[in-house]
């Protein structure tokens, strides 16, 4: 995988480089499957496992950026952000003159389904809290709150590694899912604790489900203001989230906020590959 600028407008586009360049843009338009990551696929052109990068763009201010990839998923590395944040950083980020645009959310817009739960509320800037609730004795009940600002994206988010239960593994990859895993990209957790410890932070787990949100709803395809709220959500509810809000306009209204431009990878961030 390869992080090239772009220019302003351009957003975050795929390019699959062994597909003669084809161009998939990070857009809900383009979901296409949602289970244990997100998908995206356009005239048959699937790309697997956008959530980290994205989130990782997110966190650390970038608005338009070509990803080059030579294969139909993303690295998943250590099964955080925090490896496509360092490697953002260091390239560096160029200032570009269009100033960036943002959907301000103006009222709440809630989505339910059975205990499941996410919903926007009005803000001025753009918050998460996340709940999760997993039958295990290390995780149980965890919430977090995190406002994307003055660094705290790098600090609590992006370290966060996914996770999964070796109990589930066999089933799993009998569905062709966890094809990559291992003790070096997940959390692996057994029946009474980890296996491959020690936690980066006490509450890793729902830290991680903060970072998936934050790329999913990257998939908006603009920066929002808003207070996001989350309860044992998972993928398929944040990208129904995002086709809620793209599908009715009523909803949102675009702003701008002052002394504020977009981001891309300065121009020397086309050697930074992983």
């Amino acid at each position: 995988m390869k992080l090239l600028p772009a220019p302003s407008g351009t957003g975050i586009v795929f390019r699959r480089t062994d597909l003669e360049g084809f161009l998939l843009e990070a857009h809900g338009s383009n979901v296409a499957k949602v289970s244990y990551a997100t998908s995206l696929m356009k005239r048959g052109v699937f790309i697997s496992t956008t959530e980290h990068l994205l989130s990782a763009l997110v966190g650390s201010g970038v608005d338009n950026a070509f990803v080059e990839l030579d294969n139909l998923e993303l690295p998943i590395l250590d099964g955080s952000a925090l490896p496509f944040v360092e490697m953002i950083q260091r390239v560096g980020l160029r200032r570009q003159r269009r100033k960036r645009s943002y959907l301000r959310v103006l009222q709440p817009i809630e989505l339910r389904e059975g205990s499941k739960f996410i919903a926007v509320y009005p803000a001025g800037n753009y918050s998460a809290s996340y709940s999760i609730d997993f039958p295990h004795p290390l995780i149980g009940k965890e919430t977090f709150e995190v406002g994307l600002a003055n660094g705290s994206y790098l600090k609590q988010i992006a370290p966060a590694r996914t996770f999964g239960s070796r109990e589930d593994e066999e089933a799993m990859r009998r569905m062709g899912l966890i094809r990559g895993a291992s003790r070096e990209n997940c959390i692996v957790l057994t029946r009474d604790g980890v296996e491959n410890g020690p936690l980066r932070f006490p509450d890793e787990f729902v830290r991680h489900k903060v970072l998936d949100l934050i790329g999913d709803l990257a998939l908006i395809g603009r920066r929002i203001l808003a207070r996001v709220v989350a309860n044992r959500a998972g993928h398929a509810m944040h990208t129904a989230l995002v086709s809620r809000i793209l599908r009715d306009r009523s909803l949102t209204e675009e702003t701008f906020l002052e002394d504020e431009n977009t981001a891309a990878p300065a121009p020397e961030s086309y050697r930074a590959t992983v």
